[in-house]
């Protein structure tokens, strides 16, 4: 939930609006609209944007941005009625256009538009157009007072990737934490942002491993989900070195189904749209919403050693998921501690595990020694303290090859 003090302030004056069928799909103008106005621009749909011109809010706009691409061809004489809207009641308009025919374009400018900007927006081409237009010059987003902490002004769509111990101390969280660190060290020159979720409620243990207190905004946003905005999401959230954002586990025990299916749905989804990368601390234990994480997960990351306690317990994880039918098939499973390269007792031991229990191990950790738990105890990941252990070299491959296949996901087109 939000803090008093952002209760109390006074929401920013609305200036300018972006008029829009999606405004999702201009990820880009909503950026350059955050930098150019902070809080003080807001969205409209097509068919709502003449009601509110006529209203007293509308009144004090100074512009709007008319966004359109190709799809909205078909509704050019409609678009171009909330153009002349627009005008009629003394607010210019800016046309922000996508892959539009030049005669819908034409046909938009004659309506009264007063500026065409080509979208993917070039580098400050917003504030040019604004400055065109001889609207008021903003004011500074740095000379406000200071907004709750945002990462980034438009909706992402984060690849979530939860981690589960099958047994207690086979490493999970160890593994979470410093996978979601090298992604970090990936994405530092990009506008990437990777989160970190603590979801074991009881006894989770991100924030020992990374130095950092728990917050009593971690139970208020937990305990009140329905409320939680962008805001409150954020404000509950913690920085290590500026760059990894962590959500830690309160700082008392908590019951499990505290969160409720929706509630963890709805917490997911919300880092999904801030971040890239959302690394999730799975509790060992299977809750109701253990289901709702597993649908959401791109890949769920399973870890167990190379004993009987994990073996167990895989055969009962599988054995629950395909009895409830769920996509048992996210899962990737991943030995901790696994016997070194020349112990060839060990191999076979590991050939035999993965065969009796159906299935592929599809990455070997080997075991990091004393360095790993003095690196828990300083509260620093092994890039920091120990990067030229062998686990942490492995659990860098395996974070460039995720980053490497978001990359190649999105150039596609199909992240």
């Amino acid at each position: 939930m939000t803090s008093m003090a952002a209760l109390e302030s006074e929401p920013a004056q609305i200036t300018a609006c972006t008029v829009s069928r999606d405004i999702q799909n201009f990820d880009l103008l909503i950026e350059d609209m955050e930098s150019e106005l902070g809080e003080g621009w807001g969205d409209l749909a097509f068919e709502d944007a003449t009601t509110y011109f006529g209203q007293p809010d509308g009144s004090l706009l100074n512009f709007v941005a008319v966004a359109v691409d190709q799809e909205d061809e078909d509704n050019i004489a409609f678009i171009g009625q909330v153009i002349r809207s627009a005008k009629s009641h003394g607010i210019k308009v800016v046309v922000i256009a996508e892959e539009l025919s030049p005669i819908a374009l034409h046909q938009l400018m004659r309506h009264g538009a007063d500026d065409f900007v080509p979208y993917p927006l070039p580098d400050g081409a917003l504030h040019e157009a604004i400055a065109r237009l001889g609207t008021p010059a903003p004011e500074p987003v740095s000379a406000r007072a200071p907004a709750a902490p945002k990462v980034t002004s438009n909706h992402r769509d984060g690849v979530v990737l939860p981690v589960h111990g099958l047994a207690g101390g086979v490493g999970a969280s160890n593994f979470a934490v410093n996978m979601a660190w090298e992604l970090t060290r990936l994405a530092a020159k990009t506008d990437k942002r990777i989160c970190l979720l603590d979801l074991d409620l009881q006894f989770g243990s991100v924030s020992t491993f990374l130095d950092l207190p728990r917050k009593e905004a971690v139970v208020e946003l937990l305990t009140d989900i329905a409320a939680m905005d962008c805001e409150s999401f954020m404000q509950a959230l913690q920085a290590y070195n500026k760059d990894l954002h962590v959500l830690t586990a309160p700082s008392d025990i908590l019951p499990l189904d505290i969160v409720t299916s929706e509630d963890v749905e709805a917490l997911v989804e919300m880092a999904r749209s801030q971040f890239d990368f959302v690394v999730i601390d799975m509790p060992t234990t299977l809750v109701q919403w253990t289901e709702t994480v597993l649908n959401k997960a791109h890949v769920y990351f399973a870890l167990l050693e190379l004993d009987m306690r994990s073996a167990q317990n895989t055969l009962r994880l599988l054995r629950a998921l395909k009895s409830e039918d769920l996509p048992h098939q996210k899962l990737r499973f991943i030995l901790n501690r696994a016997p070194k390269f020349t112990d060839l007792a060990g191999k076979s031991r590991v050939k035999r595990l993965a065969e009796s229990l159906d299935i592929d191990l599809d990455m070997l950790l080997p075991d990091g020694g004393k360095v790993i738990a003095q690196a828990g105890d300083h509260g620093l990941p092994l890039a920091e303290t120990a990067a030229k252990t062998p686990l942490r070299k492995e659990i860098q491959k395996l974070a460039k090859s995720l980053y490497d296949l978001n990359e190649a996901a999105e150039a596609s087109g199909t992240a």
